[in-house]
């Protein structure tokens, strides 16, 4: 196996990022390193990692996922939805640090919807299973059933999110978006489309302090029944 990415530049992880690598993804930890190759090599190659991003996965985009199972409940096998997984983030990360989860990757395109279930296989992710769809289709609903958490990254604005998300969660659930410093402002402008998907209120959270770039994120639970 070369320990190059797909431009030929050697992929070095620092000792300090392998210490986190460990911390956050226990037992799994070469999968994560494994991972991380493929993303450098196959899925930039295939133009899911720009150059750029490549020096930046373990920060930006690895980690930076992983850390959401703070957020994930520790009892009862949850399970949880990742839509518009693309190249498998959040989703890959968090199956890796939780292998007691079962994980439904969502993408509606074929090329993602390839790389992941290759990257599933590889990784022998057996938590994991991989739709090809759009959330808010029928028949990724049926597929799916309810969940405990919806999660997604850079998918849409927060009041689309919502209508796609909270539909899939179960009674107590809640949708688990990755946002950016303007996640407040999201929220204030779409408050009226989070109520009407069924969300209650929602919760800015940071996760990862550990973290060179703790993550930000927001957690709207499903309400019970949807006040009109």
């Amino acid at each position: 196996m070369h320990n190059v990415d797909a431009y030929g530049n050697e992929i070095v992880t620092s000792p300090e990022i392998l210490t986190l690598v460990e911390d956050i993804f226990g037992t799994h930890a070469e999968k994560a390193i494994e991972y991380h190759r493929l993303l450098a090599t196959d899925g930039s190659i295939r133009g899911f990692m720009g150059p750029r991003e490549i020096p930046k996965l373990w920060d930006r985009h690895i980690l930076n996922c992983a850390v959401i199972s703070e957020l994930v409940p520790i009892a009862g096998q949850p399970t949880i939805v990742d839509i518009g997984s693309g190249a498998g983030l959040p989703g890959v990360p968090l199956a890796l640090a939780r292998p007691d989860i079962d994980i439904f990757l969502v993408e509606p395109l074929l090329k993602r919807a390839t790389f992941l279930q290759e990257v599933s296989e590889k990784l022998t992710l057996e938590n994991v299973q991989v739709i090809r769809g759009r959330a808010e289709e029928k028949t990724v609903k049926k597929q799916i059933g309810s969940v405990d958490l919806v999660t997604s990254r850079a998918v849409a604005p927060l009041g689309k999110l919502a209508g796609w998300s909270l539909p899939l969660c179960k009674k107590h659930g809640a949708m688990i978006a990755m946002k950016g410093t303007t996640v407040r402002e999201e929220i204030a402008r779409d408050a009226a489309l989070i109520k009407k998907a069924g969300g209650g209120t929602a919760e800015v959270l940071v996760v990862g302090k550990q973290l060179t770039q703790p993550t930000t994120v927001v957690r709207i639970p499903k309400l019970d029944s949807i006040k009109k």
